[in-house]
């Protein structure tokens, strides 16, 4: 395997740039897909490589149930300061897989805690629930996809507003924003390094769902107004951030500025010969190459493995 088994843990930096550039020089659209698809690439590769070191240390440690070939020298040697790199990837992965299955869990447990708040009401799209508070957000699954809005929100906006906060929580639905946000969330939990992504794509989701709400209310001052005055009545985020909502916290003013300008180009791909095309396919490289190690470093490891067990 030599050095490229840790290759994928730290080549989620050539995401970098394409974190920041997709907001600006990006169709909403395009960089909710492409940020999450690289980051799950990413986050698969860099777990699947914390996962071979793991095997390395944990053949080296005294008690342990596996075959005693793997702790070969030269299974060992296929690691570069072994020693080391082994040991300390097992509480590594552990941590990955904790902080993964907490954030997985978290997003279940509230989601089923809002269908179980809705229980009595009727079964229609929108659920209006009887509270003071202002807030507004999708919820997907159960019997079917739903909007939830309280009181408060509705009576803190106009009815073209209200269209347009309508419009804006569909297109969540209607795009499973809430697996974007899912995804990046849990790629964040495997690799640090996708902070970024995370967090460009919980704001490229928002404007996505901006933009189809503006089409589909025939104005995007309208639903500008909706934004602003949406989160100035807002007293809090969404159930849980894998929930999408109008006001959900974030770069508020930036969404409004955009939604006051013209609308994104709908190519769909950079030139190369543009700063985001060029970040685009960095980017890009960087998963194809991760993807390409990890795969590599695994068959190492396994034909290595096989050939040290005894028979």
């Amino acid at each position: 395997m030599g050095i490229f088994v840790f290759l994928p843990l730290v080549l989620p930096l050539t995401a970098w740039p394409i974190a920041r550039l997709a907001e600006q020089r990006l169709h909403p659209r395009t960089a909710t897909v492409l940020l999450t698809s690289v980051s799950t690439v990413l986050a698969l590769c860099s777990t699947v490589c914390l996962a071979l070191l793991m095997v390395v240390g944990t053949a080296q440690l005294p008690g342990n149930p596996l075959p005693d070939g793997w702790s070969d020298p030269e299974v060992r040697a296929s690691v570069p300061r072994h020693e080391i790199a082994g040991k300390a990837a097992i509480p590594a992965l552990l941590a990955v897989l904790a902080a993964g299955g907490r954030t997985l869990a978290r997003h279940v447990r509230v989601r089923r805690r809002a269908h179980r708040a809705l229980a009595g009401l009727p079964g229609t799209e929108v659920a209006v629930l009887p509270d003071a508070a202002p807030y507004a957000y999708a919820l997907p699954g159960g019997r079917r996809d739903r909007i939830v809005v309280s009181r408060g929100m509705l009576g803190s906006l106009a009815a073209r507003e209200r269209r347009a906060l309508f419009a804006h929580e569909r297109a969540h639905l209607a795009a499973r924003h809430h697996r974007h946000l899912l995804l990046v969330q849990l790629a964040a939990c495997a690799n640090p390094f996708l902070l970024p992504l995370r967090t460009a794509v919980a704001y490229t989701a928002e404007r996505w769902a901006d933009e189809e709400a503006a089409r589909a209310v025939g104005s995007r001052r309208v639903v500008a107004r909706a934004i602003g005055r949406a989160a100035l009545a807002a007293t809090g985020p969404a159930p849980v951030s894998t929930l999408p909502a109008l006001a959900a916290p974030g770069p508020l003013p930036r969404r409004v500025a955009a939604l006051l300008g013209p609308e994104p180009a709908a190519r769909a791909w950079p030139s190369l010969f543009t700063t985001a095309g060029l970040a685009v396919w960095t980017a890009a490289t960087g998963a194809a190459l991760s993807a390409m190690f990890s795969a590599n470093s695994a068959l190492t490891l396994a034909f290595l493995l096989h050939a040290a067990t005894p028979l």
